[in-house]
């Protein structure tokens, strides 16, 4: 049920200060958004609780038919007020009551074309665009730079993610959001590549609070973004594409028809960080785009190629995985590259007919290529065209696989993002479920396109498998993402590893450096509604009973997230609710133990299930980064009458209340 209501406000809601000046206030009214004009430019600034969270900002576009940045006069505006509710899902939460006060501001420039910037306030976001009516005869504009900034205060620091060089990397399949994030850094500090920074940028203000800063709504109508270095004077500026991008393929402008209007541009701020980790923002300002083809459902799915690699793709390899699903009780397997090559597609129909009578069902791999990086894995030339998308999807549906994973995507120009959206949109005419690898941010997609699950976006757990310092970086890593990548969409990194070596026989190679419960933990924290529990053949007969019962049962949707404690990159712990049930998960990305006080009203004064790590074990010599990994164990804990709990996480460990 969806329930829009619009009304004026009060005139204390919206106050033109002087002319020129209007300042929206979100409902409860902490959240301040002040918009200005100055000397013929239009600046936007923000203040939560009384403090400066984002110090005046450029706003405006530079268009091939005018410059819509300077020479501006504000001419009016009109006040509403949004109050709609919505369900979702495959996100934190299924359910969303979304209030905000709206102000349009209707500007002219000095040829007295016209520009309206939208801004929606709530209690803890921002959101604003540009839209455009059709100007005189001209219907089409292309939007050459966007000056839109983002100012914040001098005592700033920031945890972002560089954008990479355009075609570097393995096969040149870079930019794909898969660089190291860097806590705590000054603002000051130059990206590692000089291209800026990915969205979304996480940014702690001294002790005034938080801000996330980031995008939704993209689609085919639009380029990616993301955000320029540091600039003393300017902030951070909305950057466009590299032109390198796609093999120099395209343009790195945007073009849109008239009227039409920019994604959204966000800002979640707040005295803790709950409010970001909490926020739905990315939804909240979009609708679908077009209706569901069928139910689709959520689960957990095995996959081979994390641990096993190319050679697994093999028909007893994956006949293996598709019977530890069924064991598992999972509702997918997932088929990586090379299963057009090394196991064909009549016994992949076969693969398909075996997988329904173990209740499961296949998702395959294929490569987004045409022509636009090198990567070689097949299947190649079947997503990048209508006519072979839609004959490859109709022999999916054909054989009963349910959904594909689309990789190697190359960069955020608008023929790539349009790239996404015809992949989404023709996959649901086939009942076809979508994630995507090697590619850009989701920006709302799990509400635009019924059929989205999750993208990867972020150094993934195929890194930890790749080399040892990824294997270290994981706890740094799991601790990051629910307070930046993964607050503002869903994320497929890709395993919960309970291989304690990187290797099939689980023996060789480098180690695993987190816990068992830190990887039963991390199935919590990571939100994806298909999400990949990495556990192999072999873990059936090694795992305690206690945490394969676990694994069998944990859930992948969620009616309600909230945020309990942590630090970037440090620890976190969150609790979700799947239906009565709450499901509370901690995670220690250091070395040092960590005995925390927790907030856990929705259990108080019960006991609970409690998954633990046994104290961990370190040699005299030992590497002070790594140690043998605990066991875990199992116990009850009695929750306070006021809700409170003491809960002990050892070095790269987690924890469970159940």
């Amino acid at each position: 049920m969806k329930k829009i209501l619009f009304s004026c406000f009060m005139s204390l809601t919206f106050s033109g200060v002087l002319a020129g000046v209007q300042t929206v206030k979100s409902p409860d009214g902490k959240l301040a958004v002040t918009v200005e004009d100055n000397d013929g430019r239009a600046f936007y600034s923000i203040v939560y609780d009384g403090k400066q969270m984002m110090e005046r900002s450029a706003l405006g576009l530079k268009t091939n038919i005018g410059d819509f940045s300077n020479g501006l006069s504000m001419k009016d505006f009109n006040e509403k007020r949004i109050d709609k509710t919505y369900s979702m899902r495959t996100t934190k939460t299924s359910y969303v009551h979304y209030v905000a006060n709206q102000i349009n501001i209707n500007y002219e420039n000095s040829d007295r074309q016209k520009m309206t910037v939208t801004f929606n306030v709530s209690d803890n976001d921002v959101a604003f665009r540009y839209s455009f009516p059709q100007q005189g005869e001209t219907a089409t504009m292309v939007v050459n730079e966007e000056m839109t900034s983002f100012r914040l205060p001098q005592n700033t620091t920031t945890f972002i993610c560089p954008q990479s060089d355009a075609m570097v990397g393995w096969k040149r399949t870079k930019p794909s959001y898969e660089e190291e994030y860097k806590p705590d850094a000054a603002m000051t500090e130059k990206s590692r590549y000089g291209e800026g920074y990915t969205f979304p940028c996480l940014f702690h203000v001294g002790n005034d609070g938080w801000v996330l800063v980031s995008e939704t709504g993209n689609d085919g109508g639009y380029v990616g973004s993301h955000l320029s270095d540091y600039n003393v004077e300017n902030g951070y500026q909305v950057t466009f594409p590299m032109q390198g991008e796609a093999n120099g393929w395209g343009t790195s402008t945007a073009a849109m028809p008239l009227p039409g209007a920019t994604p959204w541009r966000t800002v979640t701020v707040g005295n803790t960080l709950k409010p970001i980790v909490e926020t739905t923002i990315p939804y909240d300002v979009v609708e679908e785009k077009y209706k569901a083809s069928e139910q689709y459902g959520a689960g957990r799915y095995t996959w081979s190629w994390l641990i096993w690699q190319d050679k697994s793709i093999n028909y007893n390899d994956q006949k293996a995985f598709i019977d530890l699903a069924g064991e598992m009780g999972y509702e997918y397997v997932l088929v990586d590259n090379f299963w057009d090559a090394q196991i064909g597609r009549d016994r992949i129909t076969e693969l398909s007919r075996y997988a329904k009578g173990k209740g499961v069902s296949l998702m395959l791999w294929y490569n987004s290529n045409g022509a636009e990086n090198d990567a070689p894995q097949t299947p190649k030339n079947c997503m990048n065209t209508s006519v072979s998308r839609k004959r490859e999807m109709a022999w999916l549906k054909s054989i009963g696989v349910k959904g594909i994973k689309v990789d190697f995507f190359a960069g955020d120009k608008q023929h790539t993002m349009q790239l996404y959206e015809d992949i989404l949109s023709d996959a649901n005419d086939f009942g076809l479920q979508v994630i995507f690898h090697g590619c850009t941010l989701p920006r709302g997609w799990e509400k635009m396109y019924p059929n989205f699950v999750s993208s990867e976006a972020v150094l993934a757990s195929e890194n930890v498998y790749f080399s040892d310092h990824h294997a270290r970086q994981e706890g740094f890593e799991l601790t990051m993402h629910p307070f930046c990548r993964n607050a503002v969409a869903s994320m497929d990194w890709g395993g919960t590893i309970m291989n304690r070596r990187m290797s099939r026989d689980n023996n060789s190679r480098h180690q695993r450096y987190t816990s068992d419960i830190f990887e039963m933990a991390a199935s919590i924290v990571n939100q994806s509604a298909i999400q990949c529990i990495a556990i192999q053949p072999n873990n059936l007969t090694e795992l305690p009973q206690f945490e394969k019962d676990f694994l069998k049962t944990v859930p992948t949707q969620w009616d309600e997230t909230r945020f309990i404690d942590g630090y970037p990159g440090k620890y976190v712990v969150i609790a979700r609710r799947h239906g009565d049930d709450w499901y509370v998960a901690g995670l220690n990305g250091t070395n040092e133990e960590l005995k925390l006080n927790i907030s856990v009203p929705m259990s108080a004064g019960t006991s609970v299930d409690y998954y633990t790590d046994k104290k961990a074990r370190t040699g005299k010599n030992a590497d002070p980064e790594a140690y043998a990994i605990p066991d875990g164990m199992l116990s009850k804990l009695k929750i306070g009458k006021n809700g409170t709990a003491k809960v002990i996480l050892q070095p790269k460990g987690g924890m469970i209340l159940k």
